[in-house]
C-alpha cells in the first residue's frame, strides 16, 4: 500500500515539478534571447546616432523607409514651418535626452520640404505651454523617428488636441487636418534657436539591459526546484522504508 501511494505521489508531484522546470527554463532562455536582441538594438542605435547626418531622402522614396531600416538615422533638411497650430506632447522626462529632467512638452510642428513633401518635426522641449512660435525656413539636423501606438487606458490627446499623450505624429496630423505627412517625424537636434526654446538636443542611447540578471534568476529558480524535488524524493523514500510515509 505504501509503495503504491508513494509511486502515485511521485508521479503527480514529479509531473508538476517537471512542468515548473520547463516553464522556468523557458523564461530563462527567453531572457537570453531578449539580451541578444537588446544588445543588437543598442549597437544599431549607437551606430546610427553617431553617423554624420545625411540628406533626407525625397518624398518619392519614403515608401521604402521603415522603422527597422531607418529609425534613428541622422538627417539634415531644409524645412519651411507653416502657421498651423503646434501639437504639444506631454512628457514627464525623457529616456533619450539628458537635458529633460522635469515634466513639460515636446513641440510637434508641421513643415514643408522643398519638393512639396510634408513632415512633422519635434522642435524640442518646453517647460510649459508658453513658448515662442517659430516659423519660416530653416536648415535642421535631426533623427528620424516612427510613431508609437495610441495609449490603451487614456485618451491620446485632450479635448482640443492641443496636448497629446501619445507620440504619434500621424494621429496629430489627422486631428489637426495637416494633410498627408511622412511616415516618420524628425526629432530636431540643431540648431538651438535664440532664447533656447523650444530646446532641441541630440539623442543618446540609454536603454536598460538587465536581461542577463533576469535569466540567471529564472535559471536559479529552476536549480532550486530541482534540489527541492530531489530532497523531497529522498525523504519520502526514507519515510516509506520506515513505514511512516503519508
Amino acid at each position: 500500500m505504501n509503495a503504491g501511494r508513494m509511486r502515485t505521489g511521485l508521479l503527480v508531484r514529479g509531473a508538476a515539478a517537471l512542468a515548473g522546470l520547463v516553464v522556468l527554463l523557458g523564461l530563462g532562455t527567453w531572457q537570453i534571447q531578449r539580451k541578444a536582441w537588446k544588445e543588437a538594438l543598442i549597437a544599431t542605435l549607437t551606430q546610427r546616432l553617431n553617423e554624420t547626418p545625411a540628406a533626407l531622402p525625397p518624398s518619392a522614396g519614403w515608401a521604402g523607409m521603415t522603422a527597422q531600416n531607418s529609425e534613428f538615422l541622422r538627417i539634415r533638411a531644409r524645412v519651411e514651418f507653416s502657421d498651423n497650430d503646434d501639437a504639444l506632447l506631454y512628457t514627464s522626462g525623457s529616456a533619450l535626452r539628458d537635458d529633460v529632467k522635469s515634466p513639460g512638452y515636446f513641440v510637434f510642428a508641421l513643415g514643408r520640404l522643398p519638393d512639396g513633401g510634408k513632415v512633422v518635426v519635434d522642435r524640442g522641449y518646453v517647460p510649459d505651454k508658453s513658448y515662442p512660435r517659430r516659423r519660416g525656413s530653416q536648415e535642421i539636423v535631426g533623427a528620424l523617428r516612427w510613431p508609437e501606438g495610441p495609449p490603451w487606458f487614456i485618451s491620446a490627446h485632450d479635448a482640443t488636441g492641443a496636448v497629446w499623450y501619445a507620440r504619434n505624429h500621424r494621429m496629430m496630423a489627422e486631428f489637426k487636418k495637416w494633410g498627408a505627412v511622412a511616415p516618420f517625424y524628425i526629432e530636431q537636434e540643431a540648431p538651438v534657436p535664440p532664447g533656447g526654446l523650444p530646446h532641441p538636443a541630440a539623442l543618446t542611447v540609454r536603454l536598460r539591459n538587465n536581461h542577463l540578471q533576469y535569466a540567471l534568476t529564472w535559471y536559479g529558480l529552476a536549480a532550486v526546484l530541482v534540489v527541492v524535488f530531489a530532497i523531497w524524493t529522498v525523504k519520502s523514500r526514507s519515510e516509506n522504508e520506515a513505514g511512516i510515509w503519508q
